[in-house]
């Protein structure tokens, strides 16, 4: 019955994912001159064996060329017969005529010359033909509809077969023009006799998809891979603040820094460093950067001193300098866009100062005055959103803030659509998203293709500092997205963070930015990411909805899995009935642990551990808090504020009354000023108290002078305190408690996912009262009374402390005690190896000894 079922499933299953997904993009790209002669691409569809025919055959393909390189010379592929005798195709760009493809046969060029416009060559794919036709005793050559013939004299019937570089004896050549290859064939007779598409997306072996005449490839460059996966093209480090801009018309991207402008071209992989002759241009937090492409002008500007900065390119020089601020900017994130229709630059959104901002700030280039546009229509305050540009204004998606504006009461992740008309100043909201299954918000801009109706963002989750960027692809008419391409890394920390998106729009390539400023070195970080479109969808697709077909046969294997899980869950509950004992992972090693006494059987021990969790703070493992509805809410804190939340949690725990603000201080801000510090701390506990208000009975109050964790704790399951309670209750350890101990940690070691100096001392005493509270019940027992409980009682010493020697004793006689005495001394010579590990000599007392 389990078998069949499982198989049925296995056949539904395979028939959903089998649901065509049709590739957009595939080839095989080769590396030419542009590196050295080791790092060149090589092709061999022949590595075992030369390929052989009976007759005449035909050897066709497809190629581009990559564009924006300077040298253009080289094999388009190699052809070696059993004579000896090569036969090239070679593109070289300084032949005076315009016939750049030659093909030579021996060492003589043949009448077989043609040419393809640079242009369409560089955009487009063409097919190639060469036949080798015996019959007739000559090669025919077709090139985008055309074909060329040289009589040759064709006796050999086997050849050796390479594209671009090769290393083959004689005839080995190194000159490879940046091309493009993919669908190889060979035909006889009209007949498919080889394929190798070409299609894969990593290794270096090339699949043959008729006979499994399996190629092999050299430094592949594989076009799939480039559509798919995120490639870091380049990595800075600069002095101070920097901000981003780019310019589709060269393909380049701008880093504004204080003392230059750094260009780096997308395409030919350079950079290039612009001295300022005006002197240091000082940046200040919040500043971005724009390039306008109808005026060519790159411009910086810092909303909260009302300033806009002009590079003249030709000068070197900025016609506006920034003063020091008096306060940090008001305006984190804003969205930008230069609108052709009224000459002026536009922000709109930000945050600062505890504010999330709805406000659309407008400078008009040809008066230079600023003003501030009260559009209407309904928009939510909010940063972290993306913007893209159209003619008629710009298209705002998500972000994250409140409806009042005001960060303390009920921000939120936004997934709405809107968009912004110039012309009569409104809002229009088109439709919103579906939550995800995470939150995410987004990269500050985002690329429309109105021709298709769809944009693309990058989205990545605002709630842990280990964040990544995710490219998205939706629709502007309906709620649908889907993810393309992989991940980026991203170091998110709210406002020392800034990621954005650009597109190259003539070779069709999209960039990613992160920038990370390092308020302690004051360096900034830039990574620049270039990903090949149209993009390949992710290999974990999430988008919204499913084909009706694969909805239809879900409606079998949904009920079918239920089934299965059903029949396979009754029969592991037999299995268990017939067991007194379980076993759950310590430190990922299974241990017995015998059923609490307050249990009268593993069911309904494993039933309570499967109750739904509600309102509670777990420390022991991972941490973890769930609010009153059972939502797990760690997720909303960011690396500072758990930090805070736990040493305010844990200092009124452990001592009753909390935490000081000088402490406080010492502990997280120990390198701000004192206004610094006060206004650091302000802003993250008002973070704090939202997310402890999704909790019944929890909150973070000063009544007393420390900040301090109020919990009621008839509402609020807390481990450590409850850990606290059994360490530190009067009376000896009994076997109740030491399961109930044994309970908690099971989840792991003391907030085992963190590490904080002034959290050291609070583990070390920890592990100490643990060891100490089992040690001191196993004084009171007989091992001989009970063995399997003591086993493992020794094991969860030894989760804290792996050398400690009673607990090695008390474990191996227990297991002599149970007969296994091969266990037991493969415990005592393990226990021997880590003890002259950490202590440099050998344990003093020999297996015998102990168990005296």
């Amino acid at each position: 019955m389990k078998t069949s079922l499982i198989g049925t499933a296995f056949l539904l299953l395979l028939l959903i994912i089998s649901v065509p997904a049709y590739s957009q993009s595939y080839g095989l790209g080769f590396a030419g001159h542009e590196v050295v002669q080791d790092k060149r691409t090589a092709l061999d569809l022949s590595p075992e064996q030369p390929l052989c025919f009976d007759r005449s055959f035909e050897l066709s393909f497809d190629l581009s060329f990559m564009p924006g390189y300077a040298d253009y010379f080289g094999y388009v592929f190699r052809l070696i017969d059993q004579d000896k005798r090569n036969i090239d195709l070679i593109y070289d760009m300084r032949f005076l005529e315009n016939k750049h493809f030659k093909l030579i046969v021996g060492d003589k060029i043949t009448d077989i010359a043609f040419d393809i416009d640079t242009n369409r060559l560089y955009k487009n794919w063409h097919n190639l033909k060469l036949k080798f036709d015996t019959e007739h005793q000559e090669l025919v050559m077709t090139a985008d509809g055309k074909s060329y013939k040289q009589k040759v004299s064709l006796k050999s019937n086997c050849y050796k077969v390479f594209f671009g570089a090769n290393s083959y004896k004689d005839f080995s050549v190194k000159d490879v023009p940046p091309m493009n290859i993919k669908d190889v064939k060979i035909t006889e007779n009209d007949k498919l006799s080889f394929h190798w598409a070409l299609d894969g997306n990593g290794g270096t072996r090339v699949v043959e998809k008729i006979k499994g005449k399996d190629g092999t490839v050299v430094n592949p460059i594989w076009i799939k891979k480039m559509h798919h996966d995120w490639e870091l093209v380049k990595t800075l480090n600069i002095k101070g603040l920097a901000s981003v801009a780019l310019n589709p018309k060269k393909e380049s991207l701008y880093v504004v820094t204080e003392d230059s402008l750094i260009t780096y071209n997308v395409i030919s992989n350079k950079l290039s460093f612009l001295s300022y002759s005006s002197g240091k241009q000082h940046l200040y937090a919040g500043n971005q950067s724009i390039y306008d492409a109808n005026t060519d002008k790159l411009f910086n500007f810092y909303i909260d001193q009302k300033l806009v900065a002009n590079f003249n390119f030709t000068n070197k020089t900025w016609d506006k300098n920034y003063t020091t601020p008096d306060v940090i900017t008001n305006y984190w994130h804003p969205n930008k866009f230069y609108s052709a229709i009224d000459s002026s630059l536009y922000m709109i959104g930000g945050y600062g100062q505890y504010t999330y901002r709805r406000s659309i700030e407008r400078y008009h280039f040809p008066d230079k005055k600023w003003t501030t546009i009260k559009a209407a229509g309904d928009f939510t305050p909010r940063y972290l959103s993306a913007l893209g540009t159209v003619k008629d204004g710009a298209y705002i998606l998500g972000g994250y803030g409140s409806a009042t504006g005001q960060q303390i009461l009920n921000p939120k992740n936004i997934y709405d659509l809107n968009f912004y008309d110039v012309k009569r100043k409104t809002f229009k909201k088109l439709f919103e998203l579906a939550p995800p299954a995470e939150e995410f918000v987004f990269a500050n801009s985002m690329v429309i293709n109105e021709k298709e109706g769809t944009y693309f963002a990058l989205t990545f989750p605002n709630n842990s500092f280990n964040s990544s960027l995710q490219l998205i692809e939706g629709s502007l008419h309906s709620p649908t997205y889907k993810l393309v391409g992989n991940s980026i890394p991203y170091p998110f920390h709210d406002i020392y963070s800034f990621a954005d998106l650009f597109y190259c729009p003539e070779n069709k390539k999209f960039v990613a930015v992160v920038l990370f400023h390092e308020e302690k070195t004051n360096m900034t970080s830039v990574k620049v990411y270039t990903l090949s479109g149209p993009p390949e969808a992710a290999l974990a697709d999430t988008q919204k909805g499913l084909s009706w077909l694969k909805s239809k046969y879900l409606l079998i294997l949904v009920p079918l899995l239920a089934l299965i899980g059903f029949v396979l869950f009754r029969r592991k509950s037999r299995k268990r009935k017939e067991s007194v004992k379980i076993q759950p992972a310590v430190q990922g090693q299974p241990v017995d642990e015998a059923v609490p006494e307050q249990y009268e059987n593993v069911e309904q021990y494993l039933s309570e551990e499967r109750e739904p969790v509600k309102n509670a703070i777990f420390l022991f493992g991972d941490l973890q808090l769930f609010d009153k509805e059972g939502e797990d809410i760690t997720k909303y804190f960011s690396p500072l504020l758990r930090e805070l939340f736990l040493v305010v949690l844990v200092y009124t725990i452990k001592w009753g009354r909390g935490i000081s603000s000088e402490k406080l201080t010492e502990i997280l801000w120990f390198d701000k000023t004192a206004d610094s510090a006060r206004n650091n701390r302000s802003v993250n506990i008002a973070k704090l108290k939202v997310i402890l208000e999704k909790m019944d009975g929890c909150q973070i109050s000063k009544q007393t002078g420390y900040w301090k964790i109020d919990f009621d704790d008839t509402k609020v399951k807390i481990d450590y305190s409850q850990y606290l309670n059994i360490v530190s209750s009067k009376g000896e350890m009994d076997k109740r408690r030491v399961n109930e101990l044994t309970k908690i940690i099971h989840r792991g070691s003391f907030l085992s996912n963190v590490e904080y100096d002034w959290l050291d001392t609070f583990k070390s005493d920890l592990s100490n009262e643990i060891i100490d509270a089992y040690l001191h019940y196993a004084a009171t027992i007989k091992i001989t009374d009970d063995p399997e409980f003591m086993i493992n009682l020794a094991n969860y010493v030894f989760y804290f402390d792996p050398v400690n020697e009673e607990a090695m004793i008390i474990k191996c006689k227990a297991l002599v005690h149970l007969g296994k005495h091969s266990l037991a001394k493969t415990k005592f010579e393990t226990f021997n190896k880590e003890y002259k590990a950490i202590y440099g000599e050998e344990f003093k007392h020999s297996f015998q000894e102990i168990l005296e």
